[in-house]
């Protein structure tokens, strides 16, 4: 087993916090009832509450904001079968932190619609209350993820869910909660890849899962999953949507924001100034809001 996957492109520095040399989030999602989904991620995902205004919502972990809530009343919903958001994924802290989140879930009735272990991770799955995808997750220790030739081994596979239930409960020290990737259905896998990796610089990790393909920075599993499982050429959901409606990513430094923007200008990409960061929109419209630092 090689532990360190000799990545050829990082974006570096952005945070010891993260799972990874990169920090996530916040999402920021369209919805029609922010405070029905607030509730939601609050006490099922077990998310605070860090701004509430007229039409938005922040929510977070540790002070740190992880998802955004846009109000968007009369908003179209995000057909079936078109490009968006397959899941965001929340890392808890360690196993007993799952553990008990999966038992406050199931003591509170939430419909869990899927348990998984991905060799990398434990995770369960469920849909907020407008039906975005959730993954809530742990991540096993660095040095049992298997690498070979630049990937790292991941698959699907049933969760031992009476192991990780019998974890005792960690108490309320067990650390604060993370965006740990945000998994999104593409119209053309290739494509997304490559922006995610020649535009963004992060690096491809798994390209032989079936119909997917994950991408990280700093060795990490991945900061973002690609699939094409709604159809390659899915058609994106019109504009202004429920659903997913952009990402905040933070990078090292004003070198690293000046190095995608040329990057995505030189692929035809649109980029956008804003204060204190870049706009980019990868190739099915999802608009990331890089930040420096």
């Amino acid at each position: 087993m090689r532990n360190d996957p000799e990545p050829s492109r990082e974006i570096a520095g952005a945070g010891s916090s993260s799972p990874g040399d990169l920090t996530l989030g916040p999402v920021t999602l369209n919805v029609s009832s922010p405070g029905e989904v607030s509730r939601f991620y609050e006490e099922a995902v077990g998310l605070e509450m860090l701004e509430a205004g007229a039409d938005r919502v922040l929510l977070g972990s540790g002070g740190k904001p992880l998802v955004e809530l846009r109000e968007a009343a009369g908003a179209p919903p995000r057909p079936p079968g078109t490009t968006g958001l397959f899941h965001l994924a929340v890392l808890e802290p360690g196993r007993a932190a799952l553990a008990a989140r999966v038992r406050r879930l199931i003591e509170a009735g939430v419909a869990i619609d899927g348990a998984s272990d991905h060799l990398v991770s434990e995770a369960v799955y469920l849909r907020d209350p407008e039906g975005n995808g959730i993954e809530i997750y742990r991540d096993r220790p660095r040095p049992e993820w298997d690498w070979s030739g630049g990937e790292v081994a991941m698959a699907t596979l049933p969760l031992d869910v009476a192991s990780l239930l019998a974890e005792p409960d960690p108490g309320p020290a067990a650390g604060p909660l993370l965006l740990g990737h945000v998994h999104m259905n593409v119209s053309d896998l290739p494509a997304a890849v490559g922006f995610y990796t020649d535009v963004l610089g992060l690096d491809l990790t798994t390209g032989s899962y079936p119909g997917a393909a994950f991408v990280s920075a700093g060795g990490y599993h991945h900061h973002f999953g690609l699939n094409t499982w709604n159809g390659a050429g899915a058609p994106a959901p019109p504009t202004g949507a429920l659903g997913l409606a952009g990402l905040s990513v933070a990078v090292p430094d004003d070198g690293a924001l000046e190095a995608i923007a040329g990057r995505a200008r030189e692929a035809g990409a649109p980029v956008e100034e804003m204060p204190g960061g870049l706009v980019v929109s990868d190739p099915d419209g999802v608009s990331l809001r890089l930040l420096a630092g």
